[in-house]
């Protein structure tokens, strides 16, 4: 009787362990933080259990994902990749995204989170941040213009990330563009940079470094990131973000299936669950704003991130790919003229 339940046993084990080899994984990277965490607790699951799969998720930066996707690129052990549009674009022009198959949800995406083979699942603003009760105290206005940030007033009190980061690059973007240059005549964009840089206090591209700069007064304004001011604005501190009247630039996070991919069909299951309604909403609650037009959010969810037509229409695009062409350069050249 032993030996029978024994042998029951052993043949119970042996097929528990092939249903779990015969489950399978699909791979997706994107970034860590809060962002991993919603992914994991909330996004996956649903995922999982409605396509009877695993999806293990590999968390790093935007450049930590395009590096595995170079590496990989004859043998990709990534299905999915999630990444900031920079990098994205620079994915697509090295031919590591597959083709498209648009799913249920695509048809709903605003027009520019249409990206070639890559889909946006979120969208953050490049604007002004500012300490309100700092301003107040000083008797100032909110700050409603890029050009403000020349005010001498903002002297030593003024934050900038660093042309490595998007939001500095950006930044000169925004002033190149707004004197009648932009990514083929970025001469304009120095010019006004290098009125601006007497003010900057730091150049800082440290997401943390730059909390710290509001929190002990170092800086009362910067130009970072919507998601960036609405997670300081949650532990209470009293910064706001600003729409500068001359526009947003706009930092997707976009997602492609990765060519040549052991799970193709499910990478773009995965990609236009990551558009649905219902997940829109959940990564709304990282301050990543909505791309599908069909979004429904409370103004509680709504609060500090871009959403609907109107706050949609006021981002400004880039051409990435241009960008990418020149982006050497202008680091070298930033570092020469700006950043001293």
């Amino acid at each position: 009787m032993i030996a029978r339940l024994s042998i029951l046993a052993t043949a119970a084990l042996v097929a528990t362990i092939g249903a779990a080899q015969a489950q399978k994984t699909l791979y997706v990277a994107g970034y860590g933080g809060s962002y991993e965490t919603i992914m994991r607790a909330r996004v996956i699951p649903p995922f999982e259990k409605a396509h009877g799969l695993a999806v293990s998720f590999v968390a790093g930066n935007s450049t930590d994902t395009l590096a595995k996707l170079q590496a990989q690129k004859d043998h990709p052990d990534l299905d999915v990749a999630i990444m900031d549009d920079g990098p994205m674009q620079r994915a697509l022009q090295l031919g590591f995204c597959a083709k498209i198959e648009p799913g249920p949800n695509y048809a709903n995406l605003y027009d520019l989170a249409k990206m070639g083979d890559a889909v946006a699942t979120g969208v953050v603003a490049t604007g002004i941040g500012y300490n309100a009760d700092a301003f107040a105290k000083a008797g100032w206005s909110p700050p409603e213009s890029w050009a403000e940030l020349a005010f001498p007033k903002y002297k030593g009190k003024l934050a900038i990330p660093g042309i490595d980061n998007t939001y500095g690059l950006q930044t000169l973007l925004m002033y190149a563009r707004m004197a009648g240059g932009g990514v083929d005549n970025i001469d304009p964009g120095f010019a006004t940079m290098q009125t601006v840089a007497p003010n900057v206090r730091a150049f800082e591209s440290s997401p943390g470094r730059m909390s710290e700069l509001f929190q002990s007064g170092e800086i009362t304004i910067d130009v970072w990131g919507s998601a960036r001011i609405a997670a300081l604005a949650a532990t209470g501190f009293p910064v706001k973000f600003v729409y500068p009247k001359e526009g947003a630039p706009a930092l997707f996070v976009t997602a492609c299936t990765v060519k040549g991919a052991r799970d193709d069909a499910d990478g773009q299951a995965f990609v236009d669950w990551l558009i649905s309604p219902e997940v829109q909403a959940i990564l709304a609650e990282t301050a990543f704003g909505p791309t599908n037009k069909e979004v429904k959010l409370t103004p509680e969810q709504a609060k500090g991130v871009p959403y609907g037509p109107d706050q949609i229409a006021k981002l400004v695009t880039f051409d990435w790919a241009a960008i990418n062409a020149h982006r050497d350069a202008w680091t070298k050249r930033w570092n020469r003229e700006v950043e001293r």
